[in-house]
């Protein structure tokens, strides 16, 4: 075995650009595959971080009449007394934020133009709203007991033509289904990088919406972060009440699932072609080093060199040029995730409901991924190289020396 590895590597050098080129070949296409599994890994891990963040945590309380989808500020539709619930949650030792929130569909007019937003009545000082606060780019972030003030995100702020301290009216249905108007002061902009959420949230102290829409001491849900989000079903089953629904982050974000398996299924097309490619071109390779060794073949196979012995040497040759193909991928990927794990690639509005995507997509990628692609690309390139090694190894002696194949 190790004189067929000697005997290859010196005819890989025979013609070293092509060689080159066809190791380069390999590294590019698994240079690619590593740049598209750690995107894809990167987008999905970044879509459900936010909404965990953002929108769902680790758990979500809810009255027992929640439904999906529907925003309703009847009392009989909200948790009444949230503080107490909000008490025992937080006597478990897995939980590290426990807090309401008042979700209410609004109005917000500025001169002649209007926006519909959702108004989120939070309480200011909890730990749950650090991203608001880190996202933060100019104004003041507000108060418990402002009764005036609001924070607006950077693209309705953009949209609206709206600044620090300009005046908005915003329009709120109250529990009872009377229309409630008020004027508010914008305190601060802020920004998550999703623009979906940027643009239609603005945040108020939890005080001053259930104020304004008459369901006062009533939350919409508790939002709940833990130590662990593998604890979360532990947790929900811990807190289950007939008075209330308990929602893990998995419950909320399965259409993130879904959508993941369907790209993995998309991204793993784009592999096939990617590897059928790169299969291709060191099939074309060795075939032409086939018939330019012709009358070397006949030779070896005159002396007495068995077929298996000389398919071995072509299959030894495969090997070489996957080594060097699959070490340049790993450089030349790995180059190429480094960067866009820093920079990213910007997307815009991802413009799909239900998913938290940011402005950019930051590759990640997992030693997992790296050791599939590598063992993958290497164990394609060698059946690649099957074609042409079992054509050499199936030379007839006498044509060989005669400089004629199969």
């Amino acid at each position: 075995m190790l004189q067929a590895f000697k005997l290859a590597y010196r005819n890989v050098g025979r013609n070293k650009t092509r060689s080159l080129l066809s190791a380069l070949a390999v590294g590019i296409g698994m240079a690619l595959l590593l740049l598209m599994a750690s995107v894809l890994e990167g987008e999905m891990k970044g879509a459900l971080q936010n909404t965990m963040r953002l929108q769902s945590g680790h758990l979500q309380i809810r009255p027992a009449s929640y439904e999906e989808n529907k925003i309703s500020l009847k009392w009989e539709d909200l948790i009444e007394n949230p503080d107490q619930v909000v008490e025992k949650v937080k006597s478990l030792p897995q939980v590290t934020v426990a807090t309401p929130r008042l979700v209410a569909s609004a109005i917000l007019t500025v001169s002649d133009e209007s926006k519909g937003v959702q108004i989120l009545g939070i309480e200011p000082e909890s730990a749950a709203n650090q991203p608001f606060r880190d996202g933060m780019l100019s104004g003041e972030f507000i108060k418990a007991d402002d009764r005036e003030g609001i924070l607006i995100g950077n693209i309705l702020a953009e949209k609206l033509n709206l600044k620090v301290n300009d005046k908005v009216n915003l329009l709120v249905t109250t529990s009872n289904g009377d229309v409630n108007e008020q004027q508010f002061t914008v305190r601060g902009i802020f920004t998550t990088r999703t623009p979906a959420y940027d643009e239609s949230t603005i945040f108020m102290p939890l005080a001053k919406a259930q104020a304004i829409t008459a369901t006062e001491n009533h939350a919409s849900i508790l939002f709940v972060l833990l130590k662990n989000s593998d604890d979360a079903d532990a947790v929900a089953q811990a807190l289950q009440s007939s008075n209330y629904k308990i929602a893990t982050w998995r419950d909320q974000n399965q259409f993130i699932v879904q959508f993941e398996d369907f790209a993995n299924a998309f991204f793993v097309i784009l592999y096939l072609i990617v590897l059928g490619i790169t299969a291709t071109v060191v099939t074309n390779t060795l075939v032409m080093a086939v018939f330019e060794r012709t009358r070397e073949i006949g030779i070896l196979a005159a002396i007495g060199m068995k077929g298996r012995g000389i398919m071995a040497q072509f299959l030894a040759e495969a090997a070489l040029l996957a080594t060097g193909g699959v070490i340049a991928g790993l450089l030349i990927g790995g180059a190429l995730v480094a960067y866009f794990t820093v920079y990213g690639i910007y997307i815009g509005d991802y413009g799909i409901s239900g998913v938290l995507f940011e402005d950019h997509i930051y590759a990640h990628l997992t030693l997992q991924n790296t050791l599939n692609l590598a063992v993958l690309t290497y164990i394609i390139t060698l059946v690649a190289s099957l074609y042409p090694a079992r054509l050499a190894a199936r030379m007839e002696p006498v044509e060989a020396l005669h400089g004629s194949g199969v």
